[in-house]
């Protein structure tokens, strides 16, 4: 079964191909990243006049990429939400606009949840298509950390997501993004920050760091939950005391914030599954292409029997994808 994946949510405008749920055909991105870096961050109308644009041309490619046409489509699936509004139209729009068209049913999908789906996929007649499901295996718990969501679900199958931990106010990628421009780091902060933080953690472990700089974080205890607002504003008030000093280094800034962050990313991830007696963590979402939060929850996962599992670089971000594959498990698993 071939579906065609529609993703418009944010500032990407995707389209992909996905056999069985599982093989990826094709996946093409086109962003406007580059015309929101000057404003420091995603314009909502900008975002949605490009998708316009570009709808049917990364379409188009998807179908040229993946070698069929509009025939042999089975079905289409497209984000219903979460998402901007005016970039969600697009996509939804299009999508039954050629489902109708077409005679094709239309699957609409939550993309936080194909998130997570977006561990299952490979790509086209890789070795490890047969056994997937085998090594993550249901139930799990679920961790998708981006720009707009920090959320930790308990995952019976893929029709039932239950949220166990939300953040209460900052996502984590908003945070990233909120320090990285207290910094003056450019935008998205995420990924320099996590690069700064590693080339920081290298100087340390070689002897030549300067003096570490730690920053508090939100345990909140007997909750699932997270909080990073006080983390962003803990670097607000320390570079206005200290930018300019003499022992001032934005890398062992970033480098502690990214600590505060992951730590408890990490810690609560895990803990979630051991409570639960989950042997399986499907991590997805933006930050989870963040180097320092893999290595911790690798690290962390260590002799507790968790089997812990991010997407591919490439499926971390916003893509079609993962929602054609979702889309497929979710459909089969309702009848």
């Amino acid at each position: 079964m071939n579906i065609l994946g529609i993703e418009t949510s944010c500032d990407e405008t995707s389209a992909s191909i996905v056999r069985d749920g599982r093989e990826i055909l094709s996946n093409v991105v086109a962003t406007s990243l580059k015309e929101h870096q000057k404003f420091g961050g995603i314009i909502p109308e900008i975002a949605s006049r490009r998708q316009l644009e570009y709808i049917n041309i990364v379409t188009a490619k998807a179908l040229d990429d993946a070698g069929l046409t509009l025939a042999d489509i089975d079905a289409i699936a497209v984000t219903r939400k979460p998402g901007l509004i005016g970039s969600l139209l697009v996509g939804i729009t299009f999508a039954h606009s050629l489902g109708y068209a077409l005679k094709k049913p239309v699957i609409d999908v939550d993309h936080i949840h194909a998130h997570i789906y977006a561990n299952y996929l490979v790509p086209r007649g890789a070795a490890r298509f047969a056994t997937i499901y085998d090594e993550l295996a249901l139930p799990a718990v679920g961790l998708v950390v981006s720009g707009g969501h920090s959320t930790l679900f308990s995952i019976k199958n893929f029709r039932e997501f239950r949220v166990i931990g939300q953040t209460r106010d900052d996502a984590a990628g908003e945070a990233y993004d909120k320090v990285g421009r207290i910094l003056g780091l450019e935008y998205p902060g995420g990924p320099v920050i996590d690069r700064m933080a590693n080339e920081a953690n290298t100087a340390h472990a070689s002897g030549v760091g300067l003096k570490t700089v730690t920053f508090p974080k939100a345990d909140l205890a007997g909750s699932h939950d997270f909080s990073f607002s006080g983390v962003k504003t803990a670097v607000l008030y320390y570079v206005r005391k200290h930018a300019g000093t003499k022992d001032y280094s934005v890398a062992e800034v970033a480098r502690g914030f990214q600590e505060s962050v992951i730590s408890v990313l990490a810690e609560k991830s895990i803990q979630a599954c051991l409570r639960r007696k989950c042997r399986t963590l499907l991590v997805g979402g933006g930050v989870s292409a963040n180097k320092g939060l893999r290595a911790r929850l690798q690290a962390l996962a260590l002799g507790t029997g968790v089997n812990v599992s991010f997407p591919s670089l490439d499926l971390c971000m916003d893509n079609a994808a993962m929602v054609a594959g979702f889309a497929y498990v979710s459909a089969r698993s309702s009848h």
